[in-house]
């Protein structure tokens, strides 16, 4: 039979009886690559065997020709009538917390080499059933070697999009970025590590660039301190303001036409709107300098989020920004919060049920 033609209506009992008889008394004859190239699972059926012999032994020496490999099931890009539940457009559909080393440039032109994790998606249409996921770590592996930037990012990304045949798509890369810091007295150094995210997407047609950083400080609330110097002066009673550590995330969109706005930058930008960063080398010179500075600097979470959208705001290296602050209180059981956003970009009527409690910072 040279052509397989599709039946208008369902074949009655004697059909099929008939059908099978026809081809078990030719599978009598047929050998075992005959079975296969009709089709592998009918032969267990065509020989009424209820269970194949398998071997237990592993396979060594065994090599997948191309021709074997073509014979290979792949339900995950199979047909739209394979389609469980709606057909419907997938916004994002693909791999997440896949790990690798890449280089990072910083400022000062040198290289460093950071395991980051890449989390990459594509969209996918109604009437396709899945992709294939490894495309896209392979799509990744081919740009891995170069010193990263969101150049390169943009040609993997190219690249899968093609491979994948998607319209949207997504990379993310998550790193810790380190730089050396210096102590506020002692004249010590020590690295601060940065939790940092690149992030690459495209929507219908338009890509954005945007760079995500949690900044950690300690906050020291306004009120508690002018209470403690309350108690000072009116009762000669010792009182001691709460405060706590405090992280900001602080998202920002790149501009193309501007100059580089390097990790670096953005900690600095950070830095100048709440300078009480926590620190890395302490002596005791040290320690009571970060109490000075914080008393200097004494903010609730909404002073947060205005002076880091200050400072954001002044750059011209950067679009629409997000800024997600959140005070993790040591007087009360709860945490103080508040998200200010500018432009369309990070705009949203709806919060992540667990953004907040991604902002935890284990030391």
């Amino acid at each position: 039979m040279n052509a397989v033609t599709e039946m208008s209506e369902a074949p009655d009992e004697d059909a099929v009886k008939a059908a099978l008889a026809t081809l078990r008394a030719w599978s009598n004859h047929a050998t075992a690559a005959e079975l296969n190239a009709l089709d592998p699972s009918m032969e267990p059926l065509l020989n009424g065997a209820t269970y194949p012999a398998l071997t237990r032994t592993y396979p060594e020496n065994f090599s997948a020709s191309a021709n074997y490999v073509a014979t290979l099931p792949d339900l995950q890009n199979g047909p739209s009538s394979l389609i469980r539940g709606a057909q419907q457009l997938i916004q994002h559909v693909g791999i997440s917390n896949f790990r690798l080393p890449i280089r990072y440039r910083s400022r000062e032109g040198s290289d460093l080499r950071l395991q980051t994790s890449v989390t990459g998606s594509v969209s996918l249409d109604a009437e396709k059933k899945g992709i294939n996921m490894s495309r896209i770590m392979r799509s990744f592996y081919r740009h891995a070697e170069a010193t990263f930037s969101f150049e390169v990012i943009e040609a993997a990304l190219d690249d899968y999009k093609a491979d994948l045949e998607s319209l949207d798509a997504r990379i993310q890369m998550r790193f810790s970025f380190p730089m050396k810091i210096e102590s506020l007295r002692s004249g010590l150094t020590g690295y601060q590590y940065y939790d940092i995210s690149l992030e690459l997407c495209e929507q219908g047609g338009q890509r954005r660039k945007i760079v995500h950083l949690d900044y950690v400080y300690s906050s020291t609330c306004p009120c508690s301190l002018e209470l403690s110097e309350h108690a000072r002066q009116t009762r000669g009673q010792l009182a001691t303001p709460h405060s706590q550590r405090s992280v900001a995330r602080i998202s920002v969109e790149t501009i193309d036409s501007a100059d580089c706005l390097w990790f670096e930058d953005l900690i600095e930008i950070c830095r100048r709107a709440v300078p009480t960063e926590t620190q890395v080398m302490v002596k005791r010179e040290d320690e009571q300098a970060f109490a000075e500075l914080n008393a200097a600097n004494p903010i609730f979470v909404e002073d947060a989020a205005r002076l880091f959208c200050a400072q954001l705001s002044a750059d011209e290296r950067i679009g629409d920004f997000r800024i997600v602050a959140s005070h993790q209180g040591s007087l009360h059981s709860h945490d103080a919060i508040s998200v200010l956003t500018q432009g369309d970009t990070f705009a949203t009527r709806s919060i992540d049920p667990k953004l907040f409690s991604t902002l935890f910072h284990v030391g």
